[in-house]
């Protein structure tokens, strides 16, 4: 691959030692990429509830990240030169997804980050399943129908007659313990006077 055919990061890793051609570079490269966008992705998602399609989106991350190889690991293989392109390809479509992450996030599109997280993780899965064919790697959409299932379970719990989570039903729960409180604090006053 001549010069001219590299991205400017490619050719600053070029300048800097940085072996291109080491096929088990890339894998170490994708975990951390991925690692980096779940991280800001957390973030953004964290003072508020999130979605379910967003614990989805976290949690497909998640799994892809768990259990990442190292890069000298006897479970990482070596791959064919067209595998190794694939890898190429792989990456150079997440890094475009990763410059659309960046952009929503500076648009505070908090969903569009979640789609976009799925599309970068699905690069990385891609990326490990040719390094790493015997791990077992779920899919999105498996992910998606268990988070689901919890988020619908989650918000019956919440819907529940037994719950009572209007404000209103907030209020007078406080006014009561505020009431109890003094109420115990009055009789430990009369009993420390008698």
């Amino acid at each position: 691959m001549g010069t001219a055919e590299l991205s400017a990061s490619e050719q600053l890793a070029v300048r800097r030692g940085v072996d291109l051609n080491d096929q088990r570079l890339w894998l170490k490269i994708a975990s951390e990429r991925l690692s980096i966008v779940r991280y800001v992705f957390l973030v953004q998602v964290e003072d508020g509830i999130a979605s379910a399609s967003q614990r989805a989106a976290l949690e497909y991350a998640d799994a892809v990240l768990i259990g990442w190889p190292d890069n000298d690991s006897p479970e990482v293989r070596d791959l064919e030169s067209h595998e190794f392109d694939t890898v190429r390809k792989l990456m150079a479509i997440m890094e475009q997804h990763v410059a659309d992450f960046t952009a929503q996030e500076g648009k505070g599109e908090v969903d569009a980050m979640s789609d976009t997280l799925v599309q970068i993780t699905d690069c990385v899965a891609q990326v490990r399943r040719l390094f790493q064919p015997d791990f077992p790697l779920p899919t999105f959409d498996e992910i998606s129908k268990v988070v689901q299932e919890e988020w619908n379970e989650d918000m019956g719990k919440i819907d529940s007659p037994d719950v009572e989570a209007s404000a209103e039903g907030i209020e007078r729960q406080t006014e009561h313990a505020d009431e109890q409180r003094e109420t115990r604090q009055s009789s430990d006053m009369d009993g420390r006077a008698a």
